[in-house]
């Protein structure tokens, strides 16, 4: 009789999940999330379920690794090249958190129209009126101009949201303009900076988005608008975000990922009365961390029975994952 596979879990998974798994094989989870954790102790795993990086170094190691399965949607956590040379199936779980993710943006925009940092800041420290003082500048987000960078899962989802919710304008910057739903105007960059009240980053990580939100496109932005990052923390230049936060050029910044996570302590944003500061969690709820694991229970029973994932997304990787597990 075969030995049970190690599944190997970067992250704590949902209790259900963690059930549905350990009926397939052993389930070992990190004791820490961290790259050395993640290294010494991933050791001997059969399929790997990523929620945080992957060392390239770990793909050619383990010999019998026949999977890594993301926890998510996006890939910027796997080596997906070294993967493929390796022979080594990579898939993801799209789209589950897409509505959380959105939620997410709309509850930042009104927070951050509405000055809550700065009424709950003064509120706290100096009193009633302190915190009343800023209701006259709060603003409003129904039938304003939400600007979306990326019009995949989450981006659909929030045009739903803002359209339909808040009758919202929608402009959008995608490299899937087929993709843009009917209601929506598809747009240059320029001209999504200098017309989105709110500028919500969806996109991917890639060498194009890359320091996509530079000086010189803040600079391009309308005076008190709104910046919403639920993309990579890279798709943001962080120092000349600071200093537009800073001269209030705009109007605030919600934030849930950063060039470097953990972010420090002593970070400049923190210090800021204008910016939402979340822990990389917008696409994290009860719900939706369900929803993610059900979706890798059912990936990961496919591969034990030997078959390929539904959301494969590197099929050059077959034909020797398919040779190197012949007969198994």
């Amino acid at each position: 009789m075969a030995a049970a596979p190690l599944i190997f879990s970067t992250h704590t998974l949902h209790p259900k999940v963690t059930f549905d798994l350990q009926a397939m094989g052993s389930l070992k989870i990190a004791s820490a999330p961290t790259p050395e954790a993640i290294m010494a102790e991933s050791a001997g795993a059969e399929i790997i379920i990523v929620r945080a990086p992957i060392d390239p170094e770990i793909v050619g190691r383990e010999r019998l690794l026949k999977a890594m399965i993301r926890h998510g949607a996006g890939l910027d956590m796997i080596p997906v090249d070294t993967a493929t040379e390796a022979g080594v199936l990579v898939a993801n779980v799209p789209g589950v958190n897409a509505v959380t993710v959105a939620e997410h943006v709309i509850w930042s925009s009104l927070a951050l129209l509405r000055q809550h940092p700065r009424v709950n800041g003064d509120l706290r420290s100096t009193g009633w009126e302190a915190g009343r003082r800023h209701s006259n500048s709060g603003r409003e987000l129904s039938g304003r101009t939400l600007g979306i960078v990326g019009m995949g899962n989450v981006g659909r989802a929030l045009y739903n949201i803002a359209r339909n919710g808040f009758g919202m304008r929608v402009l959008t910057r995608t490299r899937t303009p087929e993709k843009v739903p009917d209601g929506a105007s598809s747009v240059s960059f320029s001209e999504l900076l200098s017309q989105s009240d709110i500028l919500a980053l969806c996109c991917p990580l890639t060498p194009q988005t890359v320091g996509l939100i530079d000086a010189a496109a803040l600079a391009r932005m309308k005076n008190g608008a709104v910046l919403i990052n639920v993309s990579r923390g890279a798709v943001v230049e962080e120092e000349p975000l600071i200093d537009a936060l800073k001269s209030n050029r705009l109007g605030g910044a919600a934030l849930d990922v950063f060039s470097a996570q953990p972010l420090p302590p002593d970070h400049p944003l923190f210090s800021l009365d204008n910016v939402i500061l979340t822990p990389h969690m917008a696409g994290i709820t009860e719900e939706s961390m369900l929803r993610m694991g059900e979706g890798v229970v059912h990936e990961v029973r496919r591969i034990i029975e030997g078959d390929l994932p539904v959301n494969l997304v590197n099929p050059d990787a077959v034909t020797l994952y398919r040779s190197r597990f012949a007969g198994s």
